[in-house]
């Protein structure tokens, strides 16, 4: 019987070294290329209780921002600091383990170790994956978070009305799909180009599109949604914030979700997110916000990864994403995503 202490696999068979990505300076503003660091260290060997994972894809997202500014009290992840390696929802294979409970050699996983090559991860920590999606990359999609705020925290009603600010983002491009699969008879996005909105209406089924900057937000909401807003899935904040609740119905639902406006402000360092609302409209409207973070609910998880599979194979839902190709053009990747060049979710492929 194998050691619960020994590798299974020999040390002449693991990985000598692995790359990864590091901040090399705390970004002044938004974070460009510049500001990170691809450098080669020796790989990971997995102690007790943990497996050595083989990375084939990870997440590229704008939430990192707030991490390298310091971070926010509370947050689940600790903050950057300058030779950190980044961190982030990652797919591997799992090539050596340090016992015999947990994920097997040979299976797929997903983590929260990305930005590397290889990761030592304890094996609590990872999740066996299977083949409950059709591909494995779409375990990176954002949306069991959409899901988990539409279905608990918002929960969408037949016929509701709802607005997804953020819309064409990795959250965004399946909130929208998502709320119409729950029922929502009009379902309406926001932007910040009218190329994105263009592919939201055709491609991810909003009903219509409002773009930053095409003139007021509050005139686009009114012609967008005429008789109100029922849910509002928010990803942004700020002036989107303040714009759906003078958009929103009685009793209207607010599900908070994400700070973009903070996090995507170069005047900002990314750990506050302002906004002036009008309490008398959540007075007199009866209107709920609620902050919403994904709970760790593996009942709930595998809930939604059954319903994810099904609409996926069926062509209900598809999954936007992007795959940038080597750990190389991951910084530029990120950098991309921070001004909003890509549509979806944006995935590095080692």
């Amino acid at each position: 019987m194998m050691s619960s202490s020994a590798p299974s696999a020999t040390p002449a068979e693991l990985p000598r070294v692995s790359r990864e990505v590091r901040l090399a300076a705390v970004p002044q503003g938004l974070p460009t290329a510049a500001d990170f660091t691809v450098v080669e260290t020796p790989a990971p060997v997995p102690g007790p209780g943990e497996v050595l994972v083989r990375n084939r894809f990870f997440h590229v997202f704008a939430a990192l921002r707030t991490l390298m500014g310091g971070g926010v009290e509370g947050a689940p992840f600790p903050p950057l600091g300058v030779g950190d390696p980044l961190f982030g929802a990652a797919v591997g294979e799992v090539v050596a383990a340090a016992g015999d409970d947990g994920p097997r050699v040979g299976e797929t996983v997903s983590h929260w170790l990305g930005w590397r090559e290889y990761a030592a991860v304890p094996a609590a920590a990872c999740r066996a994956l299977g083949e409950v999606l059709p591909d494995p990359v779409a375990h990176l999609a954002a949306g069991w978070t959409a899901y988990h705020a539409l279905t608990r925290t918002a929960e969408v009603r037949t016929g509701d009305t709802v607005f997804v600010s953020g819309g064409a983002g990795s959250l965004g491009s399946l909130a929208g799909q998502i709320a119409r699969q729950l029922g929502a008879g009009r379902v309406v996005g926001s932007t910040g180009s009218a190329w994105k909105a263009e592919r939201m209406t055709a491609e991810l089924g909003y009903d219509a599109v409002v773009v930053r900057g095409a003139g007021p937000l509050a005139e686009q909401l009114a012609k967008a949604a005429p008789d109100g807003l029922d849910v509002v899935f928010d990803n942004v904040g700020g002036d989107q914030l303040r714009a759906a609740l003078g958009a929103a119905r009685a009793g209207a639902r607010f599900a908070l979700v994400g700070a973009l406006s903070g996090q995507l402000d170069p005047e900002l360092g990314g750990t506050t997110a302002p906004v002036e609302i009008d309490s008398f409209a959540l007075i007199l409207k009866g209107v709920t916000l609620r902050g919403t973070r994904t709970p760790e609910d593996p009942r709930a998880q595998a809930e939604w990864d059954e319903r994810f599979g099904g609409w996926l194979r069926s062509g209900k839902v598809v999954f936007p994403h992007e795959r940038v190709a080597g750990m190389d053009a991951a910084p530029r990747a990120l950098e991309e995503v921070m001004r909003g060049r890509h549509l979806g979710t944006v995935v590095v492929e080692l």
